[in-house]
């Protein structure tokens, strides 16, 4: 049954070469990409259920050993993020099949987007799963090369400007990676997991920091952790929805995650518990503050994303057991919650053209099922009781007050102080987007009526026939199902993290548990020997 480790990051592979060769047949393709994605989530969830009762799943591929050989391994932690990211991009690619995923015009399909999409499950699922620091790279890389096509579909202005930005942090980042990595092989001669943790130790303090630094920076760039965070809201919301959505749940997350394996395997201890404290303080304040400034609902939703990547890494760097449960239990709400608000974010550029908050209004009333469904996720990113981000917060909020501290109460503070404001930023988009009337224009008016604003205050006259916009508004394109089903499955998913709040805080505290141990990932890898 280890084998099924490798299913993750094969699967998809073999599944893009055959989208490739059905590149003429866009059916094929769906087809193709919804049975791997779908036996992905069922290996995935088999994985989560063997990690947890028997302890982690490894294996070495080709049969070769630790020192030579490639390892994948599925624990707690790694089986958890896979389940999660998997059924996030399955959801995501039911959701592109109703949009078309084009810009201008939805009759055109991308031959080159499910193998793409495959791909970047397959780099994601690597990442995961990598047992050394090269095959961890590798994840990244393979993960990093679809998404510079991913968010560039259209070749638009706007996506070729942004996107060159996403790719030279990318770039940057991957040569600190490289770096890093020939600097931890110069030291210790090894890039596996396990025995780097067996033998960083006993390197001297001064260059075991420097090599924790070394990764910290790189996987911190990935993150999009402050101050390295100041590409993210200028590369996410150019890209198209589903796009947009899956880089927003997975791809931070995926630096997160490697912060979190490396800092409780590789470099466990306070050595740099404060600088983690502060950039988490850092990175959950000033990013809210640029998300209460924005106009633009993806705009709003890239700063919140920036700004919550600091409540996962405040739980890294308390490092204790509740506070690493607390934060995969973040990561876990926040992938889930976070990409079904870039896809209501997308339902809403269907349906009204644009998602300039000042050219937005009455869609509460014209569409109140697409109201509800912005309106439940964006009060569980508040963290509004009793939704699974209220849970998450008030776990962090403990662990945080049990280390006890001044540093760690300031950030206890800081993390009220950014829920507040973040309810303040999704009330804002709330109030002009969904419930603020739109102001009426002369019926005669040819301009396309996305391009300027939509809300203010009583009618336009121009001395012609004056109509109400609430009737603009409900002749807009009607949101397909296809694009509106797989959004409320996601809404659903984040209410059942709520629910089954209780089963999954055992799964979390487990896992927080297995990470500080340490051991069982060791033993898994090298065997009863180590």
């Amino acid at each position: 049954m280890t084998q099924l480790v490798i299913v993750p990051v094969l699967l998809p592979l073999l599944g893009a070469g055959l989208c490739l060769v059905l590149g003429r047949s866009a059916r094929a393709q769906r087809l193709v990409s919804v049975v791997v994605l779908s036996t992905v989530v069922v290996t995935a969830a088999t994985l989560l259920v063997r990690a947890d009762r028997f302890g982690p799943q490894a294996v070495s591929i080709g049969g070769w050993g630790p020192d030579i050989g490639i390892s994948l391994v599925a624990d707690r932690l790694s089986a958890l993020m896979l389940l999660v990211s998997t059924v996030v991009t399955l959801c995501v690619l039911l959701y592109s099949f109703g949009q078309g995923i084009v810009e201008f015009g939805r009759d055109t399909p991308l031959s080159v987007f499910h193998p793409t999409y495959l791909v970047l499950s397959a780099g994601v699922s690597n990442a995961f799963l990598s047992a050394d620091l090269f095959n961890l790279f590798v994840g990244f890389e393979v993960l990093l090369a679809s998404s510079f096509v991913l968010i560039t579909l259209g070749g638009t202005e706007a996506r070729i400007r942004a996107g060159t930005i996403y790719i030279i942090v990318s770039l940057v980042s991957s040569m600190i990676f490289l770096i890093s990595i020939a600097c931890v092989y110069a030291a210790t001669g090894t890039v596996n997991f396990a025995q780097l943790a067996t033998r960083l130790g006993d390197l001297p303090p001064g260059v075991a920091l420097m090599l924790q630094l070394l990764l910290l920076t790189t996987f911190c760039i990935k993150a999009a952790v402050f101050p390295l965070s100041a590409w993210l809201p200028d590369s996410y919301p150019t890209a198209p929805a589903p796009v947009t959505a899956v880089f927003a749940g997975l791809l931070t997350k995926v630096g997160i995650y490697a912060i979190v394996r490396t800092q409780t395997l590789l470099f466990p201890g306070d050595a740099v518990r404060d600088l983690l404290l502060w950039a988490s303080i850092l990175t959950m304040v000033i990013g809210i503050l640029g998300a209460v400034a924005q106009s633009d609902v993806k705009r709003v939703l890239s700063f919140t994303l920036v700004s919550h990547i600091g409540f996962m890494l405040f739980g890294i760097a308390i490092a204790s057991q509740l506070g690493l449960s607390g934060a995969i239990f973040y990561i876990v709400h926040h992938i889930t919650v976070q990409t079904v608000l870039f896809l209501v974010a997308g339902l809403i550029e269907y349906r009204s053209g644009t998602t300039n908050l000042e050219k937005l209004g009455g869609l509460a009333r014209s569409a109140p099922v697409l109201a509800v469904v912005f309106f439940v996720p964006a009060m569980n990113l508040a963290g509004i009781p009793p939704f699974s981000g209220f849970l998450g917060k008030i776990a962090l909020g403990q662990a945080g007050i049990a280390a006890g501290d001044w540093l760690a109460i300031v950030g206890v503070a800081a993390s009220v102080l950014t829920s507040l404001l973040t309810l303040y930023a999704v009330a804002k988009v709330w109030n002009r987007a969904f419930w603020q009337p739109v102001k009426e224009v002369p019926a005669d008016h040819d301009d396309d009526w996305s391009h300027g604003p939509l809300h203010g205050h009583g009618q336009v006259s121009t001395g012609t026939q004056v109509t109400s916009m609430w009737e603009k508004v409900e002749e807009e394109t009607r949101v397909p199902f296809g694009m509106g089903g797989p959004t409320v499955i996601l809404v659903l998913a984040s209410i059942v993290l709520t629910v089954a709040a209780g089963p999954l805080f055992g799964i979390t505290d487990r896992a927080a548990a297995e990470l500080l141990e340490r051991t069982p990932y060791i033993v898994a890898v090298l065997g009863e020997a180590a």
